[in-house]
């Protein structure tokens, strides 16, 4: 389970900056470029990603805590 948490955080913090690059148009040739909506729906998902990768990585002493 935890490989596959950091297989899918890791997936979505590399789509979602693709996604935010290219919503904020530094990265061009896409449908996506120069549009906000899919710089928000990037940093979304990169939070979703981070969030899956500090969750996947905590130590076992941690999950009992709050």
């Amino acid at each position: 389970m935890r490989i596959t948490l950091n297989i899918v955080g890791s997936l979505l913090v590399l789509a979602g900056a693709t996604w935010f690059l290219q919503g904020i148009n530094v990265l061009p040739g896409s449908f996506m470029t120069g549009q906000i909506r899919w710089a928000v729906y990037g940093g979304i998902a990169v939070a979703a990603g981070i969030g899956l990768l500090l969750k996947a990585n905590r130590s076992p002493k941690d999950k009992g805590k709050g």
